[in-house]
């Protein structure tokens, strides 16, 4: 199948078979997908993690509006931001620009500087919008590579972030999660498997221009 054919065998999954298991290798590639998701300025304030224990899966149900995917996935894909993202981040980011590409400070500090300038005179809730645009980002890279790996998946908003940070031990580690991503294979009796997609016809959704 080629791309599209795989987004047309795409579906937000409605019951995973939670008998099956996902193979360590489509793991790992769902991980490089996500690092090398773009982000703006390159500043990656994200982080994935990745979640495979039944017990805990179960007990994510009841602070997901019910939803039963989180049990029945073989993982779960959580989508955090970084809450603190300031100057020394971004000093960070560059010295590994420095360090990777060996570029010259006379030619990064500017940029540097700019950039420090600009996200001091943010708002926090400004900042961490910004890095919840980012979290979509990332999003829409992995539903993608899910399809093409044929990995069976369900986007979630409908969570509670503050529930999921306390229970995975997310702030400790300086994160807030943003989005959910069960993942696995598709159960054989999900009905919603085999219902046309409903989307407008293209020249409803794209606009042409010269």
């Amino acid at each position: 199948m080629d791309i599209i054919e795989r987004l047309e065998w795409r579906y937000a999954v409605k019951k995973f078979d939670s008998n099956r298991i996902l193979p360590a290798e489509q793991i790992y590639r769902l991980k490089r997908a996500f690092n090398l998701t773009a982000t703006s300025y390159g500043l990656q304030p994200l982080k994935l993690v990745v979640l495979h224990n039944k017990e805990k899966q179960e007990r994510l149900v009841a602070h997901s509006y019910g939803q039963k995917q989180l049990a029945q996935a073989s993982h779960v894909l959580v989508i955090c931001i970084e809450k603190n993202i300031d100057d020394e981040y971004i000093h960070k980011y560059f010295e590994q620009v420095k360090q990777i590409r060996g570029t010259s400070e006379e030619i990064l500090n500017p940029f540097k500087e700019a950039l420090v300038e600009d996200f001091i005179k943010k708002e926090v809730t400004e900042i961490r919008n910004w890095a919840t645009n980012q979290a979509y980002l990332a999003m829409g890279n992995l539903l993608t590579v899910c399809a093409l790996e044929q990995i069976d998946s369900c986007p979630m908003e409908g969570f509670v972030p503050g529930a999921y940070d306390e229970m995975l031990g997310l702030s400790q580690l300086g994160l807030t999660s943003v989005l959910v991503l069960p993942i696995g294979y598709r159960s054989q009796d999900d009905l919603f498997a085999s219902l046309k997609k409903v989307r407008k016809d293209i020249d409803l959704s794209v606009i042409d221009m010269s």
